[in-house]
């Protein structure tokens, strides 16, 4: 029996905001809108989430199936990030190993990036299942793009500690980093820390240093700050603490 196609589907990046009402149309390419829609077997982080997902599909692109009827599995996750051993990678790709195509969804952005999915993605290579990324937003790279920093060589580094010393010790190591490399450092952070983050960016890397922040990406208030640290430090920003921030930084 022939497998079926894992599809990792991108999701808005308006999850949590004031604009996840939106037109899904202004959000994600016609073509990735299709095939969410005829997919019936999907694993998510959050089945709540992924349902409100396909409700705005299905305003652009009509579902093929009743949404009752879409088997809808979560991606069960550790402390972490790993998958419990309680739920195996084959339980999840069952469909895909039957031969029906699955998605593969995110709460926000391109599914398996800087997410816990990659896992699954990984077992359906193992399982040689077809995997297909579709086009959408990527906070990451288009916070890159719009920093005006270096794009030909950059690292996404995820979270930093939330422990003011050790985020203080990152800070300087990735500051290091990007000046022997000569290499953007892209790191995020949940939207109540935004600030946090800022202030301890804006105290701890040489006056020199370029910081960009990007703040609500595709969403319509978006906007993005690119300056060296010793601007930021004369002009200070407040930064909202319920929209996403990507934090990006070039040593000179």
């Amino acid at each position: 029996m022939p497998l079926g196609v894992l599809y990792l589907v991108p999701n808005a990046l308006d999850f949590g905001t004031a604009d996840v009402s939106a037109d899904m149309a202004d959000r994600l390419p016609l073509g990735t809108l299709r095939i969410a829609a005829r997919l019936g077997h999907w694993i998510s982080e959050n089945a709540k989430t992924t349902r409100a997902f396909l409700k705005r599909v299905d305003a652009i692109c009509a579902l093929q199936r009743p949404l009752q009827e879409i088997s809808i599995v979560e991606l069960p996750r550790a402390p972490k990030g790993r998958l419990t051993p309680m739920v195996g990678l084959d339980a999840l790709l069952a469909p895909a190993l039957a031969g029906a195509d699955v998605g593969l969804v995110s709460e926000a952005g391109l599914a398996a990036v800087a997410d816990p999915g990659a896992l699954v993605v990984a077992a359906a290579h193992a399982a040689t299942v077809r995997v297909v990324a579709l086009p959408g937003a990527s906070s990451i790279t288009l916070a890159v793009a719009a920093s005006g920093l270096n794009g030909q060589s950059f690292a996404f580094v995820g979270y930093l500690p939330i422990d003011a010393e050790q985020r203080v010790a990152r800070i300087r190591e990735l500051e290091a980093t990007s000046r022997r490399l000569r290499q953007t450092q892209v790191a995020i952070e949940t939207p109540y820390r935004n600030a946090a983050l800022l202030a301890a960016l804006v105290a701890e890397l040489q006056a020199t240093t370029r910081l960009s922040v990007s703040v609500g990406l595709t969403l319509a208030t978006e906007t993005t700050r690119s300056a060296p640290v010793s601007r930021w430090r004369d002009q200070p920003s407040d930064l909202p603490t319920d929209i996403p921030a990507v934090f990006s930084f070039l040593s000179a």
